[in-house]
């Protein structure tokens, strides 16, 4: 599934139109991802706009056009945006395509658990504004996040993958940040203490920051150092000491993390919390 650095890199492939008009618009719309029936207003109102600029906000998408309209998309688990030539023959997964004299910016999703939306308006559509602050804007603080946490009996990756939490946070993510953060991802959120409250803040933000420029700008892989390339492997093993990577499923999704930088909390230990 794409997260925030995917889909900053999705955001930039579509970003050659810019300045350029839709002279045509391909849609699929008999499919879910135009849930909400605005297909038809595309294919009708699109044609002679500009695409003038575009931004991401977590996994969401949005392009503003000439003419006070915005395109906003949600990827999903499988969408992916690209460009092509002006002659492009779309496939049976290009669900949005739109035609440039020069290119094409197609928006395919085989499994179909994306998005489009569309909305005319002089300001961004309400559905954009409402959304949770970025984990890199000066809105999301350790006092706000401290309060995501405050006695939830949830394992702390459940609140990291709470899109209304840290929004772009996917689970390769959470797990990296875990890691970096030395906090065991089943721990529950509420028992979580302050220096690592600290630790979690301060590695959300570093991660976010540094997969933005590896992944958002190149689609590279993040370096040794990172948990990422271990992650994945049958037999990974940590980054840091070597030892063996640990996985389970934590919060319904499958987990990765090292026993000795990540130790789980003794049962003795949550006895105690549970006593006060």
């Amino acid at each position: 599934m794409p997260e925030l650095a995917e889909v900053e890199f999705y955001r930039k492939q579509w970003d050659v139109g810019l300045t350029q008009k839709i002279v045509r618009v391909g849609v699929h719309d008999a499919k879910r991802i135009f849930r909400g029936g605005r297909a038809a207003d595309l294919k009708k109102n699109l044609p002679g706009a500009t695409l003038l600029a575009s931004q991401t906000h977590g996994k969401r998408l949005l392009f503003r056009f000439s003419g006070e309209q915005w395109l906003g998309l949600h990827l999903g688990m499988s969408g992916k945006l690209r460009s092509a030539a002006a002659d492009l023959r779309p496939g049976k997964h290009d669900h949005l395509v739109l035609f440039q004299a020069r290119r094409t910016l197609i928006f395919s999703d085989p499994r179909l658990f994306g998005r489009v939306r569309y909305h005319q308006g002089k300001k961004k559509p309400e559905w954009w504004d409402n959304l949770s602050p970025s984990i890199l804007s000066s809105k999301f603080t350790l006092a706000r996040m401290r309060q995501r946490f405050h006695e939830r009996q949830v394992p702390v990756k459940a609140i990291l993958l709470d899109q209304s939490a840290f929004p772009g946070v996917g689970n390769w993510m959470a797990d990296e940040i875990l890691w970096r953060a030395k906090i065991f991802p089943g721990v529950r959120a509420g028992d979580l203490s302050p220096s690592q409250l600290s630790r979690l803040f301060r590695s959300a933000r570093w991660v976010c920051a540094e997969a933005l420029k590896i992944i958002g700008e190149r689609f590279a892989d993040p370096p040794a150092s990172w948990l990422f390339g271990q992650r994945w492997k049958r037999a990974g093993n940590c980054p840091r000491d070597k030892m063996p990577l640990r996985k389970a499923t934590i919060a319904g999704r499958t987990t990765a993390w090292c026993p000795r930088c990540q130790p789980s909390p003794q049962p003795s230990e949550h006895r105690r919390r549970d006593a006060k």
